[in-house]
């Protein structure tokens, strides 16, 4: 029985996934810890059309087949995801596990899931007969739950190539390396002629999907600093009620602390 199928093409990965019962991996960082002999394995670290980096006009198109370290090593990535890749794991794992294992796994852990939630990223999934582009938001079902059907795959991430400069970020573990994160954060606040711009924000490991409240970080867009600072509690306030910690290896109550020091602190170090 074949139980690894080894496409070089986007277009015979595609045929497999129609016609076989596959799991797709690349990198299999996460297959290693439970293999299973009866699984058929979908191999697609060879398929050329997932393994790029490249731009348009718009976007950095980020090929989900890539390894966290060519997002490391890659002049167009910006600082933010670069930074949070770095975090990940050992440089071992790191040269293996890739951006849409990452995506596809459906984890609020998720490292680079995290920046793409913030950058407000789309996806785009294909299959041998349709195509669709959908933000990364909607992507995220529940814990460990995603709507990609069991004929696409995801082939690349889309993200902004601008906005992400004056960022901040912050991943709380329970050492120095090697953690799964307890709380992650990251925010972007980008001031233009004297007002703000966009102020995005993502909460990582505090839900079963990462909260990423758009309808509140609009609260300060369009608002000077010093306007900002007035309406600084009402936006503590809507977040307080949105953030819902699970509880898990630590408390709900620790990781709320968390969240809310976070977002006071990025706010602070913009002079909010």
């Amino acid at each position: 029985m074949v139980n690894k199928y080894l496409p070089t093409s986007l277009t015979k990965a595609l045929d497999i996934l129609a016609t076989e019962v596959v799991t797709p991996y690349a990198g299999g960082t996460d297959l290693m810890i439970k293999p299973d002999e009866n699984v058929k394995y979908l191999f697609l670290n060879k398929v050329t059309e997932m393994k790029n980096i490249v731009e348009d006009d718009k976007y950095i198109r980020i090929g989900a087949a890539c390894s966290f370290t060519d997002i490391i090593e890659n002049k167009l990535i910006p600082s933010i995801l670069k930074e949070a890749s770095a975090e990940i794991a050992a440089p071992a794992i790191r040269n293996l596990g890739t951006v849409g294992g990452n995506i596809c796994n459906g984890s609020a852990k998720a490292d680079s899931a995290l920046i793409f939630f913030l950058a407000n990223c789309k996806l785009r999934l294909v299959s041998n007969n349709s195509e669709r582009v959908i933000p990364i938001t909607e992507f995220y079902l529940g814990k460990k739950k995603t709507c990609i059907h069991s004929d696409e795959l995801l082939v690349e991430i889309l993200m902004s190539k601008t906005g992400l400069n004056n960022y901040y970020y912050k991943k709380v573990g329970a050492r120095n390396a090697l953690a799964i994160a307890r709380v992650s954060f990251a925010g972007v606040l980008n001031v233009e002629n004297g007002k703000i711009s966009n102020c995005s924000t993502a909460f990582g490991a505090v839900s079963d999907i990462i909260i990423r409240r758009a309808d509140i970080d609009v609260m300060l867009v369009g608002k000077t600093i010093e306007e900002a600072k007035i309406v600084k509690e009402d936006y503590f306030k809507k977040y307080d009620q949105a953030i819902l910690p699970i509880k898990g290896r630590i408390s709900a109550e620790y990781r709320k602390t968390v969240c809310m020091n976070l977002l006071r602190d990025f706010l602070e170090s913009n002079g909010i």
